[in-house]
């Protein structure tokens, strides 16, 4: 019963949210504890979620071929002109395909026009706060997503890619002031993202006015997330329809000195992102899994979702649905990374090498926000991940990556 309730695909909807800049950190399904997401709660309840999903590249263009192709942003090549996309893939299965975005850069992708509809949103053309939510961004952005989905034709998907927390800090000020105590620094009020690179010697309570604003905004997400909820739960086809949540990026607010949307540095504020997928029929619900999860994983997921069997080969992608069917799948035991240029890195169940002028090791997962690097300390490590992250690049130009052997036990399971 459960694997029929898996496949069938008539009457399938699937709704994709890539809530872009939201860092994982900020939210109490993954583990905050002084931020109100009482919406990222609830649908945590409701469905899987995954506690190792990373990005393989911080930037729009190379991400969106993994998500939309399979396609690997260590790939050196580009995808083969005759690569089908997803929404082209899910047109031929018959399914009505949209793209809501407020993103240029998105909506602008090579891959986008594949889409049946492309609904692209104005972006803010200013940095003001708003007096009340309805004003904001991100509510503006909600409505428009409620909309589609109020006449939406069956079976769909709706793939939403917002940028409202890279963009600006409109939340009312009662938001973020609601994370102020006495003796903090002013809260802040404007509503310009900051991006900056702080001193060494900087004083980490300086930056309690620009986490409190950021948990304003995430606050204000938490609010249209669950104005979205209770809407798609209020429809006719819910029962029927996939909701996957998850961020194209994280946002550095201070822990290596970094603030702000930069993209250069591959640390786990910028890279480890949610992922939570809700089923049909409660499956799943309330459960969590320590898989890798890298974001080509749900183009895969999608498609086997939708019943499409007649997809080209990735190099890496794994669906997800054996983990949800609590099946025991051969897993993938290393997640890739391409920064700019040459800078790359390497997750594995026990570390997390990022290889840049020089390599940092950090210890997972008890080292969640990568404080101390044992680089130094662990030199027996970080040489063979240097050489299994090589390999791994090697081996996506030849098309051998399934065929990698497996790690060494040290890399799996860290020194004792």
């Amino acid at each position: 019963m459960l694997f029929a309730l898996l496949h069938y695909n008539r009457g399938m909807n699937a709704i994709c949210l890539v809530l872009d800049r939201l860092h994982a950190g900020y939210l109490g399904p993954y583990g905050n504890s002084w931020i109100e997401t009482p919406a990222f709660n609830r649908l945590a309840g409701q469905a899987l979620s995954f506690d190792h999903a990373l990005v393989d590249s911080p930037e729009l263009e190379r991400l969106y071929r993994s998500y939309w192709q399979g396609w690997h942003s260590l790939c050196q090549d580009e995808p083969p002109d005759d690569r089908s996309s997803l929404p082209a893939l899910l047109r031929n299965a018959g399914v009505h395909t949209a793209l809501l975005t407020d993103d240029r850069a998105v909506a602008e992708h090579s891959l986008a026009m594949d889409f049946d509809e492309l609904i692209r949103l104005d972006p803010p053309w200013e940095s003001k706060g708003a007096e009340q939510i309805e004003q904001t961004h991100l509510a503006k952005c909600c409505v428009e997503a409620i909309d589609w989905l109020g006449s939406a034709p069956e079976p769909f998907l709706l793939w939403c890619h917002l940028a409202g927390l890279g963009t600006v800090w409109d939340a009312p000020p009662e938001f973020r002031q609601a994370y102020w105590e006495e003796g903090d620094p002013p809260p802040l009020t404007s509503a310009d993202v900051p991006e900056s690179m702080l001193p060494e010697d900087h004083d980490p309570d300086e930056l309690l006015n620009v986490c409190h604003a950021y948990a304003g905004q995430v606050s204000l997400l938490d609010t249209c997330l669950g104005a979205l909820l209770e809407f798609v739960d209020s429809t006719a086809f819910a029962a029927q329809t996939l909701l996957a949540l998850t961020s194209a990026r994280g946002f550095p607010l201070g822990e290596h000195r970094r603030v702000g949307p930069c993209n250069t540095a591959l640390y786990v504020e910028l890279v480890h992102v949610p992922l939570m997928l809700r089923l049909p029929n409660a499956l799943a619900a309330a459960a969590r899994s320590q898989v890798l999860v890298e974001p080509a994983d749900l183009w895969a997921t999608l498609l086997e979702r939708f019943g499409v069997s007649d997809r080209p080969p990735s190099p890496t992608a794994l669906s997800l649905l054996p983990v949800i069917r609590q099946e025991a799948p051969t897993w993938r035991d290393r997640l890739c990374i391409a920064g700019a240029g040459t800078d790359r890195a390497i997750r594995t169940p026990a570390w997390y090498l990022r290889s840049a002028a020089a390599s940092e090791l950090y210890t997972k997962p008890d080292d969640r926000w990568e404080v101390n690097d044992v680089s130094d300390r662990c030199r027996q490590v970080v040489r063979p991940l240097e050489e299994a992250l090589q390999l791994f690049e090697q081996a996506l130009q030849s098309g051998t990556v399934r065929d990698l052997p497996p790690l060494e036990e040290v890399l799996l399971s860290g020194l004792e």
